[in-house]
């Protein structure tokens, strides 16, 4: 990522500096077209201020940096558009001055391009979205015919600052009435601490066949620096206390049977397991060790990249795996059954339900938010996932 900044720099003032075109069009106030490069000039004292300010406060400041920057970019970026297509047309033409029309409609996009983001990092971080899918399954115990699973993943409680915000979440979890509640990792940004204010909240989660969890890589306390290997491995072994604490039963590589009218599922929990530099804790084998190769299978394993890497050629077919970890970026398009976000650059499967081999994965956006203090666009979610007996369709 660092090597990558020098390049993502120079696209943000580039982009300003096109932008600043439009501006010019239409404003001829000096101090107006100052005030324009506000903005940047308080996100470069920002920069500065991490570079030689305290480690204490950092955190708190790259999160207002990380805001103004997408404030002044992500609006002007993509009304940019705009102004190339009048390029092209004035380059056949001699290059005449900037229509002021074209100027105002560039202008018009940004702004509400600026709202959308504005609402994105004050609010978008408690917009919960209830998404539901259904999932057929041929070979589905008869007894688990429209079986419900909500699922969170990736609550980052470390970020969370607003209880009514969290409490609104979790109502909306509980307003599901599902039969289990799943929860595939990442309960904290680092620490098991974060955790103590929310304990009661998420206790008060309620399901009739039970709370069920796994660890996600920011679990372990991986991205810190501890005093002792003595105190991270305290750290680990309180989290897991949390999760009991909270209601959850904590599955670390193995399995446990759920059952119903006589006939029953299996649900397989993994410690975390991912590509691309991540740790890779979790072991399928030891999870599926002495579980029958007929059973209907549910996987819980926090990285989605688990399930190319892993889980599609285990020698046991798994029905239905369910991951999060990619938060959908926090930023992202995601309306109408369209989606996009620049994670799909990075994960094949980002968000939503996929399908391979019979097997299905779902990709959960995530109940929190981590670096970013929002979310734009890619909105908070809970998953409500029914099984079926059957063929879709039929």
């Amino acid at each position: 990522m660092a090597k990558r900044l020098p390049l993502i720099f120079l696209l943000w003032i580039g982009t300003d500096l096109y932008f600043y075109q439009a501006i010019q069009t239409l404003i001829s106030s000096s101090a107006l077209l100052w005030s324009y490069w506000l903005i940047d000039l308080l996100v470069i004292a920002g920069i500065a201020a991490v570079i030689f300010g305290r480690r204490s406060s950092q955190q708190t400041l790259i999160a207002w940096l990380m805001g103004l920057m997408l404030l002044a970019f992500i609006p002007r970026l993509f009304s940019l558009p705009v102004l190339l297509v009048e390029d092209i047309t004035r380059l056949f033409r001699g290059f005449p001055p900037r229509a002021i029309g074209v100027s105002e409609l560039t202008l018009g996009t940004a702004g509400v391009l600026f709202l959308v983001v504005l609402f994105g990092i004050t609010r978008g971080r408690h917009f919960y979205r209830v998404r539901r899918e259904t999932i057929y399954f041929p070979d589905l115990p008869e007894a688990f015919d429209g079986f419900t699973i909500t699922q969170i993943t990736d609550v980052h409680s470390g970020s969370f600052t607003n209880a009514a915000g969290v409490q609104k979440g979790l109502d909306l979890v509980n307003a599901q009435h599902s039969d289990v509640i799943l929860f595939t990792g990442d309960l904290v940004n680092n620490q098991a601490s974060e955790m103590a204010r929310w304990i009661p909240a998420f206790a008060a989660l309620k399901a009739p066949m039970g709370k069920f969890s796994v660890l996600g890589n920011h679990d372990y306390g991986d991205y810190i620096q501890w005093e002792t290997p003595e105190a991270k491995r305290a750290n680990l072994a309180r989290l897991k206390q949390v999760h009991g604490e909270i209601g959850f039963r904590l599955l670390l590589d193995e399995a446990i049977t759920l059952e119903k009218g006589g006939q029953s599922i299996t649900l397989l929990g993994v410690e975390n397991w991912g590509k691309g530099g991540f740790h890779q804790y979790g072991d399928l084998n030891k999870a599926a060790a002495g579980v029958p190769d007929d059973a209907f299978k549910v996987l819980m394993s926090h990285d989605p990249s688990h399930w190319e890497g892993v889980t599609l050629e285990h020698h046991q077919r798994v029905h239905l795996t369910l991951s999060g970890h990619t938060h959908g970026m926090q930023f992202g398009i995601d309306l109408f059954g369209f989606k996009w976000s620049p994670i799909k650059y990075v994960y094949k499967q980002w968000a939503g339900l996929y399908q391979n081999k019979g097997q299905f994965l779902y990709v959960n956006r995530g109940f929190g938010f981590i670096g970013l203090k929002g979310r734009i666009g890619m909105w908070p979610e809970v998953a409500v996932i029914t099984l079926k007996k059957g063929t879709a369709g039929k």
